[in-house]
């Protein structure tokens, strides 16, 4: 007799979570445990800007799925569509190939892709910070341009080539925007034919304030730190329109450049449409107890599923970050091993623990427990936050060797031009035209 089969969707946080949850829960004769991915890591996703601005190298973050796992099956390959009545998902493999898998219990924690919002070029012109891919190409992309602007002979080719455009005012797009800011300041210093005062940064976001998520006062001290940096940032302004060569802005503005990097807002993966069931805000719909109603044997946790937030009041959903994907993990390993013996489940509860803001330079604001902190104190507490969220010892080693090392010896500017001939386009890079 066949062993109930265990599948997960996505090796993110949550997914790894749970999987490694049930290998030290379960027997071996109790299930069969089946991992789906792309590919066969677990990305820290808070510290891409770090490996897009090179503080990083990509392999710090990259935490190997066999190092964390080891009863589970790895099935390379993309998840594109669900079948909950036949208890069947569909998985594209990475040579183009389709397969179906069984499961008895699902986890669909696909994660997120980029918002794209459906502004015209978008799509097709932006970069984007959100797979390691596209941070290592987002790298080797900026520091091209700053070697193409040092020998480019026309005043505009080189204006377009030296600024430099973030939309998005949330934490990754102000990390993102802050670490290659001090990327290309302390890059043009090397190059004799560049003058650092001839960069030009934008941060642009269409909210009132900058950094909602940590409040007010802790914004407008990181708006005036990027500001006393030389970046220009401008509030409820988005993208009209974005061409090779140029953005135009909703405030009627168009500015001339060869990067804009596109960071506003995540939406759940296309897989959570294929399911067939409740959607909230584009969102699988679930439970306390993370399960799908009306797909029996189905739980979702992560940005694929809005699991409902008992912390935060009535009607409220869990926002998608690292720091409830990485907890609904557990919670749902629990759950599915109390599932398959036969015992109650329980709910979801998680209260914030704060966010962290890093802006390099050893400054940065966080919020840990809701104590507003600013400056080396408040790096102290990011760079400690990731060390100590980092899944595995080798990845904290590595990334705090990364770190030490950068600080002592600072950095070379080299585009090593391993993406060339790859598709630079989101959807290309985040696999968004596959889905059913």
């Amino acid at each position: 007799m066949a062993l109930p089969r265990v599948l997960v969707i996505g090796a993110g946080f949550a997914g790894v979570e749970c999987l490694h949850r049930l290998e030290r829960t379960l027997r071996p004769s109790e299930a069969e445990l089946v991992l789906v991915s792309p590919h066969d890591y677990q990305l820290y996703l808070p510290l891409l800007p770090h490996v897009a601005s090179g503080l990083l190298t990509p392999q710090s973050v990259a935490v190997s799925l066999r190092r964390r796992l080891r009863r589970t099956r790895y099935v390379p390959g993309i998840a594109v569509g669900v079948d909950p009545g036949r208890r069947r998902v569909t998985v594209l493999t990475s040579e183009g190939a389709e397969r179906e898998l069984r499961y008895d219990v699902l986890l669909l924690a696909a994660g997120s892709t980029t918002r794209l919002l459906g502004i015209p070029g978008v799509s097709e012109y932006a970069l984007g910070v959100k797979t390691l891919a596209q941070a290592a190409y987002l790298r080797d992309h900026v520091i091209a341009q700053l070697d193409a602007a040092a020998v480019a002979t026309d005043p505009e080719e080189r204006a377009e080539r030296l600024r430099f455009v973030v939309v998005g005012g949330g934490y990754a797009g102000t990390e993102t925007a802050a670490a290659l800011q001090l990327l290309t300041q302390a890059a043009a210093a090397r190059f004799p034919r560049l003058d650092p005062s001839e960069l030009s940064w934008h941060l642009v976001d269409i909210a009132p304030s900058l950094l909602p998520e940590v409040g007010t006062r802790l914004g407008e001290e990181a708006q005036r730190t990027l500001r006393g940096r030389g970046m220009e940032i401008s509030l409820e302004t988005s993208v009209a329109r974005l061409t090779p060569r140029s953005v135009e802005l909703t405030d009627g503005r168009t500015l001339g450049t060869r990067t804009l990097v596109w960071t506003a807002g995540v939406a759940a993966s296309p897989l959570v449409g294929t399911v067939d069931t409740e959607l909230v805000r584009g969102r699988l719909a679930t439970t306390p107890e993370m399960t799908v109603p009306g797909a029996p044997g189905v739980f979702a946790v992560g940005d694929a599923a809005a699991v409902p937030d008992l912390a935060g009041g009535e009607g409220s959903v869990t926002p998608p970050t690292a720091q409830h994907s990485q907890r609904q993990g557990k919670a749902v390993g629990r759950n599915i091993a109390a599932h398959l013996r036969g015992h109650p489940l329980k709910p979801y509860y998680h209260r914030d623990l704060g966010l962290v803001v890093d802006l390099g330079d050893a400054y940065a604001v966080s919020r840990p427990l809701g104590i507003g902190l600013t400056g080396l104190p408040a790096q102290a507490v990011a760079r400690g936050y990731h060390l100590f969220a980092l899944p595995t010892l080798t990845a904290r080693a590595r990334v705090a060797v990364n770190w030490t090392l950068n600080a002592l010896t600072g950095e070379d500017f080299v585009s090593t031009g391993f993406q060339q001939g790859r598709p630079a386009t989101l959807p290309d890079f985040e696999h968004m035209d596959l889905y059913r």
